[in-house]
């Protein structure tokens, strides 16, 4: 049974999202940092630090987390939490992949 109150929107095509690269998305009024992880998951993150605004989609990914471009802050794309001694979160977005397609469930 399909939650009436979730949005599904595409992102694109799984063989256009880069692995180990950044995407920026824009849905509606958001704007999403999208990751394709080594291990094939798709992860998606509001795309600015939460220390200063870098934007997260041109930042370094290593494992489940991507560095800040400007100041190296260290953030899980998990659950978006900023890993210590820095503190902070950015908001994180569910995504399904579909066939070839990949989607923004929120």
């Amino acid at each position: 049974m399909v939650n009436k109150d979730v949005t599904k929107v595409c992102i694109g095509r799984l063989d256009e999202l880069p692995e180990q690269l950044g995407k920026t998305v824009y849905i509606e009024d958001k704007e999403l940092a999208v990751f394709k992880l080594s291990n094939g998951s798709i992860r998606a993150i509001e795309n600015r630090c939460p220390h200063k605004g870098g934007v997260l989609a041109e930042g370094i990914v290593s494992g489940e987390y991507v560095f800040c471009p400007m100041h190296d802050w260290k953030i899980s794309l998990e659950d978006g939490i900023v890993q210590e001694p820095d503190h902070g979160c950015v908001k994180t977005y569910e995504t399904l992949i579909e066939g070839e397609h990949v989607y923004l469930v929120y």
